[in-house]
């Protein structure tokens, strides 16, 4: 009876390996090595970072696909060059992740040309010239780790195993990894060696080369890098390789499951053994990808609230992930269109990650907007953190987001000018809410056209709270980890990660400018390219050509006034205002509102309370709270014809006098003197007799000699 068991055992275990995937998980390796800048400022600075812009989104485009890419933006002088590596073991998602990293401390180097960020992962390296031949610079510099000596044998190991690497690599795309055991120990010595993959074999022989003889200075301390112009070569103590994917025999799994199916007792030990397995298998991924006290303490908020969605329910709304109900991508996050059972249209939003970084934002865009509540906030549903996946989940907005429209000469038409200038004072109201409202203050990090989604009535909605943060007002900025869309983040943010509401000014600044115009900040095209869509607003502005910017599709002949034209040359104003260099000259997000053109919507008498006279409050929107806000007007109409009309930020009722008082004479003939008479009587008699009749009369004498009357 116990061989059975034995076999029945073995059978499980081959079962479980062969059919369920690896539990080793790659590792992006993002922990930055070294960050080396120019010294070269650029010839022109808007230019040059138009340039970098566009490297880096065309760089982005093809590594997704091979994990290396090489890019050249624009042309002249301030040409960018860019090239993106990730070494030979990482995988495509692992990639992604370690780039993204690469790109975030780029910036760093602004204002200078040129920059080189060596990850543990990948390496990335822009220039304004031609870089891509070179395999040797003066720059070049090993990296030694500062843990424990090791011992001679180690050295040993570890000299091998360069050897093996550096003589390998160049005959096989410019990549190769060693293992080599210590003897007597059970430690190994680990090394991986990479050269870009513009060189030839030859060029990379010679850096690795170069690498070699560098690296092993390092022994013998436990761990080495030679960062090397054309080349990465890394030895350590440490197993940091990523396992090799596994190529099992299909035929041998199908042999295994036909064994398996024999006894219907293994089966169900198999189920069993599987459901233990994937449930210890979750709780480790979970663990690892989110932070255990942090799931917990989420676990039980969902519970307690109305927040809780099962998977399960959202996977079938969205007919599993179907691509037919995809709105849209981003960089870490996928949403589709779902339909709850109750009829109900909700967006879906499937994020992926594999570190602790992409599930930090999980985790703060659930918690900064699930205590939001704001008309020009997008709404949060709930979420499911439970599942295989993380699921965020919105209300669902038909017209999607704004760069849709405004960017598309087509679409642009559906947006004519009172469209978008309700689009712009719903954001502006919505990021004055967000930077002032009582309970936390929200700075948004990414504002774009992208993240303002429009409902069926085209009213704005900011979106995307994954890379929002909030401070206390005590605090005159945060230092952080630069993260957003380049062309949109501030200046000052860019070159020291130095992150205030300021910042958020600059994003909607540049968004007025993208809004009037129809053109996109940070893309051009290259037959045309010249200058960025601010600068070329400012030489507009400055020459009093702002109209020869404006957007086709506003469709301004549709308009016969005057004052359209100047509404929309303020809001030019406006934008430039809030991407001024100086973060101190910006306005605050509730000042650029007051800046912008005011509508207000003129009342008739009747709509006032009283057919000759009436003063009260109107309504107006207060952004801060997203409640009504008062202002004070008074509206007077004599005989139904000649009217008066006032309007305040505060109360003027009681005033009855002032330095605007003044009187204004007609030019016709002049009058005799039994006229005048006559008009002083009837001006005492309407004097006399306001006070006393609700503060109105009126008077008529007839002048002596004439028909003629006052």
């Amino acid at each position: 009876m116990k061989k059975p068991r034995i076999g029945s055992s073995v059978i499980i275990m081959i079962l479980v390996n062969l059919l369920l995937p690896d539990a080793s998980l790659g590792e992006p390796r993002a922990q930055v090595v070294q960050i080396m800048c120019g010294n070269q400022l650029p010839h022109n600075s808007t230019i040059s970072i138009q340039n970098f812009v566009q490297t880096m989104e065309n760089l982005n485009a093809q590594v997704q696909t091979s994990g290396f890419a090489t890019a050249v933006g624009g042309s002249g002088l301030d040409t960018d060059h860019g090239l993106v590596q990730c070494y030979g073991d990482l995988s495509l998602p692992e990639c992604v992740l370690c780039l993204a990293q690469a790109r975030t401390v780029t910036p760093r180097c602004y204002p200078f040309n040129g920059a080189k960020v060596y990850l543990d992962g990948c390496f990335l390296r822009n220039e304004n010239y031609n870089f891509f031949q070179e395999y040797t610079g003066q720059s070049d510099t090993a990296v030694c780790g500062n843990r424990t000596q090791k011992s001679f044998a180690f050295q040993v190991s570890a000299r091998q195993a360069v050897v093996n690497a550096v003589s390998a690599a160049p005959n096989n795309n410019g990549y190769a990894r060693s293992q080599v055991p210590v003897s007597s120990t059970n430690e190994s010595a680990y090394v991986i060696a990479d050269c870009w993959r513009t060189l030839s074999a030859s060029s990379c022989r010679a850096c690795l080369q170069n690498a070699s003889a560098s690296i092993l200075g390092c022994l013998p301390r436990s761990e080495g890098r030679a960062l090397n112009t054309g080349c990465f070569l890394r030895y350590s103590d440490t197993n940091f390789l990523n396992p090799i994917p596994r190529n099992g025999s299909s035929r041998g799994k199908l042999k295994v499951i036909i064994v398996a199916a024999v006894s219907s007792t293994i089966v169900l030990v198999i189920g069993a053994v599987i459901g233990v397995y994937i449930w210890k298998k979750h709780r480790t991924i979970q663990k690892k990808r989110k932070g255990w006290d942090d799931a917990k303490k989420l676990v039980k908020t969902l519970n307690d609230s109305s927040l809780n969605f099962k998977y399960s329910t959202l996977e079938k709304s969205t007919d599993y992930f179907n691509e037919a109900n995809k709105l849209g991508q981003g960089g870490f996050a996928t949403v589709y269109k779902g339909v709850l059972q109750d009829g109900r249209e909700i967006a879906v939003k499937r994020l992926f990650f594999h570190n602790k970084q992409r599930a930090a934002n999980f985790y703060n865009e659930v918690n900064m907007i699930s205590s939001l509540e704001h008309k020009n906030l997008v709404r949060l549903l709930g979420c499911s953190c439970l599942g295989p996946e993380s699921l965020l989940v919105y209300e669902f907005l038909p017209n999607k987001s704004l760069d849709c429209f405004i960017f598309d000469s087509s679409k642009g038409k559906e947006l004519n000018w009172e469209k978008r200038f309700e689009i712009i004072i719903g954001t502006a109201e919505g990021l004055v809410f967000l930077h002032e409202n009582t309970k936390t203050r929200i700075v948004h990090r990414d504002i774009k056209a992208s993240n303002i989604l429009l409902d069926l009535r085209f009213h704005a909605k900011i979106a995307d709270f994954g890379l929002a943060r909030s401070f206390q007002e005590d605090k005159s900025h945060i230092s952080t980890v630069i993260a957003g869309t380049l062309g949109y983040m501030a200046p000052e943010y860019v070159a020291h990660g130095q992150l205030t509401e300021k910042a958020d000014v600059y994003g909607f600044g540049i968004l007025l400018l993208e809004i009037v115009t129809g053109r996109q900040n940070n893309r051009s095209k290259a037959s045309d390219y010249s200058d960025s869509l601010l600068t070329i607003a400012w030489k507009h502005f400055q020459e009093r050509t702002v109209d020869d910017l404006f957007d086709p599709n506003i469709m301004l002949h549709n308009y016969h006034n005057i004052d359209v034209k100047k509404e929309i040359i303020r809001i030019v104003h406006v934008g430039l205002l809030c991407t001024q260099e100086i973060p101190s000259l910006r306005p605050s997000m509730s000042k650029a509102l007051q800046m912008l053109p005011r509508r207000y919507t003129i009342g008739t008498a009747a709509s006032l309370g009283g057919a000759k006279s009436s003063y009260g409050r109107f309504n107006m929107r207060d952004p801060k709270s997203a409640q009504p806000k008062h202002s004070y007007r008074k509206l007077r109409c004599y005989n139904g014809k000649r009217c008066f009309r006032r309007a305040e930020n505060y109360s003027f009722y009681q005033e009855y006098s002032g330095p605007n008082d003044r009187a204004i004479c007609g030019n016709r003939t002049q009058k005799n003197s039994a006229f005048q008479v006559s008009a002083r009587q009837a001006v005492v008699q309407a004097v006399s007799a306001a006070p006393n009749s609700n503060g109105y009369a009126s008077a008529q004498v007839a002048v002596f000699g004439s028909w003629d009357s006052k």
